[in-house]
């Protein structure tokens, strides 16, 4: 890991940047692509950083802090400070595999909801780096499933519109003070 955007994994009182909550436009605006990645940007990986340890979170993308730029941070082990966190810069997922599965999803964004999502078992993306060097990464099960949920962000989609129980969503989204109205569902396969 790099100690330019090292961060302690825990929480703070007052974490740097405030989570949106669906209903929130600035979560389905399509985020803009980072031209280039500079200090201002390794600045914001740590502040994202530092409010997904806060929100106990694993998983963060920019617009959800209300930036619209392509960047994510990933944390797959949060309670072990030798796994250092990934940071993906403008990230694609080049392939995706045929294998799906079904898994509880949550989301910063949509505090206590967990429901079951249908995705890809692994993927290859390609992005770029802290340093904005070019990387791929091929990522299976939890991690795949994370990335693919935070480039849904990117795009302004939520993961309650993969839900395919509609029935079960509405239930859990009234259950938490959120409207079913909020929910854009995605009509394709995965």
């Amino acid at each position: 890991m790099t100690t330019e955007v090292a961060v302690e994994k825990k929480k703070l009182k007052n974490p740097p940047l405030d989570l949106r909550y669906l209903g929130d436009r600035a979560l389905r605006q399509n985020a803009k692509r980072v031209a280039s990645v500079d200090r201002e940007i390794r600045q914001l990986v740590r502040e994202m950083l530092q409010t997904m340890y806060s929100a106990d979170g694993i998983g963060l993308a920019a617009p959800q802090v209300a930036v619209q730029k392509q960047l994510i941070v990933i944390d797959c082990e949060p309670d072990n400070p030798a796994n250092p966190p990934l940071v993906l810069i403008n990230p694609n997922i080049k392939q995706f595999s045929r294998e799906v599965s079904v898994d509880q999803e949550g989301c910063l964004s949509i505090p206590n909801v967990r429901l079951d999502v249908k995705r890809p078992e692994a993927i290859e993306v390609s992005y770029k780096d802290e340093y904005g060097r070019p990387k791929s990464l091929k990522a299976a099960e939890l991690l795949a499933r994370v990335i693919q949920h935070e480039v849904d962000h990117l795009n302004g989609v939520l993961f309650i519109d993969r839900v395919e129980n509609s029935l079960a969503l509405t239930q859990e989204l009234s259950k938490h003070g959120f409207s079913a109205q909020a929910v854009k569902p995605i009509s394709i396969g995965v």
